[in-house]
């Protein structure tokens, strides 16, 4: 049995966006046709003690998956069906256990997913809209989904929380592999960075303000609106496109600090002053707020820089690396000394993949970094090299080698602890498995005759009946 819950995580998400779906697609239907259909009744299709699991929960997420173009698998049925009901019991037994799962943390659970809905929608009236409910009303409809989702996440976590392995099992189920089966793995690498940003000249950050300012007093003035400008002039690609609007939660960590302050202390309508945030200089229009939502208009001008600047950051990293080649610093040293970059600061300045892992192939490498690929050794400094990052930010850095493997097969040599890891989840799934055998006979089990022939159902149906005619 795998481990449910990751994709339980993603089923629930998606449930939510389905509702809204059918919602649109039906009104659509009748919109276009002039005729209300005749709609089936819904009907339970299982039950694990006192809770129940719908079919539209089933019929709606496959064809979900069939609008969006994908085949669901032949079983898809039954494999819902039975990780619906492994959270049901997973859940009956987190409260018989009385694991803590608190108010706050379903709060804020709630308040992350509402904003990726109305992040997917295009905004909390749009989002509102579709869903025919309030988004006070849509947290309380999904408040319980929550809280059985958090209480079977942390029996999940009870269950499996002392697994081991050993380095015996490991090697164990490695020669069981078939040679023909192992897996390849093209040339991976693990990188490091010590980033300098290009800081721009007080005149380029003065210009910069300076054109906020202009910006601000034309819309105070009624010449335009702040849409305009935003869409013409600010230097957020991701919000440019909307006029600036952005949406977000006074938790949100991702904000920048004196941004967030700033637009909570506007009123509607109001534009602030000219701030200076991480990003660069912003002026903020407050649209609307609601308890600790808030919806802003921003501009973001971003000060040019210019050769001179890269230049500066690049002298700075070359004194850098005449250290660590002198070896009167290490690489650690200097990333947590010197080092500007947030996101690979705190990583011992690990370039990390999409996916957040530390191992990078040909295709995860920046243009800038396709030279260090070719011509770096493991272990050894590159000389400075300029870069722009994912936010558009110029500067340079330095980059080190830290590993290197080439093409190959998986071996335990080289990938010990991928396999390792492998063997620890299909440890972690053998022992649900075993505690579901257990479990599931001491809950009330009920399936529909339609559902009766899944592998997992009739095997926990047929232990169930055991135990009851043991009794």
């Amino acid at each position: 049995m795998p481990l449910f819950l990751n994709g339980l995580e993603r089923l629930f998400m998606k449930r939510i966006l389905i509702i809204f779906s059918v919602v649109l697609v039906a009104s659509s239907a009748m919109a276009q046709e002039g005729q209300v259909k005749k709609v089936l009744a819904d009907k339970i299709i299982a039950v694990v003690g006192d809770k129940i699991v719908l079919k539209s929960e089933i019929t709606n997420y496959i064809e979900d998956e069939k609008r969006q173009g994908h085949e669901p698998p032949p079983d898809a049925g039954c494999m819902l069906l039975q990780q619906m009901m492994v959270r049901k019991a997973l859940m009956l037994q987190a409260q018989k256990d009385s694991l803590p799962v608190g108010d706050d943390e379903i709060e804020a659970e709630l308040d992350q997913r509402i904003r990726y809905y109305i992040s997917t929608y295009g905004g909390k009236d749009a989002l509102e809209q579709i869903a025919g409910r309030s988004i006070y009303q849509i947290k309380e409809d999904f408040r319980t989904s929550i809280k059985e989702q958090k209480l079977a996440d942390a029996m999940q976590r009870s269950i499996i929380a002392n697994v081991r392995i050993t380095p015996t099992e490991v090697r164990d189920y490695f020669e069981k592999i078939p040679k023909d089966s192992l897996r390849f793995y093209e040339t991976e690498l693990e990188i490091k960075q010590v980033v300098a940003y290009a800081k721009a000249s007080r005149e380029l950050e003065k210009y910069a303000q300076d054109e906020l300012a202009e910006y601000k007093k034309q819309v105070e003035a009624g010449l335009t609106t702040f849409d305009r400008l935003a869409r013409l002039y600010s230097d957020d690609p991701g919000t440019r496109e909307a006029g600036g609007r952005f949406e977000f939660n006074r938790n949100d960590k991702g904000v920048d600090a004196t941004f967030s302050s700033t637009a909570f202390g506007l009123k509607e309508g109001q534009i602030s002053r000219v701030i200076k945030s991480k990003f660069g200089y912003h002026i903020i229009q407050l649209v609307s707020r609601t308890g600790d939502d808030v919806v802003v208009r921003h501009i973001l001008k971003i000060p040019k820089i210019t050769e001179t600047e890269i230049n500066e950051a690049i002298a700075k990293l070359d004194t850098i690396r005449a250290k660590l080649v002198a070896g009167t610093l290490s690489f650690g040293e200097a990333v947590d000394k010197y080092s500007e970059d947030e996101n690979s600061k705190f990583t011992a300045g690990s370039i990390t993949n999409a996916q957040g892992a530390p191992y990078l192939t040909i295709q995860d490498l920046d243009k800038s970094l396709l030279p260090v690929y070719n011509e770096l050794k493991v272990g050894e400094y590159s000389k400075p090299i300029s870069f722009t990052d994912p936010t558009g930010k110029q500067g340079a850095r330095i980059v080190y080698i830290q590993s290197k493997t080439e093409p190959h097969r998986e071996n335990l040599k080289d990938d010990y602890n991928r396999v390792a890891q492998r063997v620890l989840e299909e440890k972690k799934g053998e022992v649900l498995n075993q505690w579901f055998q257990t479990k599931m006979p001491t809950y009330y089990i009920s399936v529909d005759e339609e559902f009766r022939h899944c592998s997992d159902v009739s095997r926990w149906l047929a232990l169930s009946a055991k135990a009851n005619a043991d009794q």
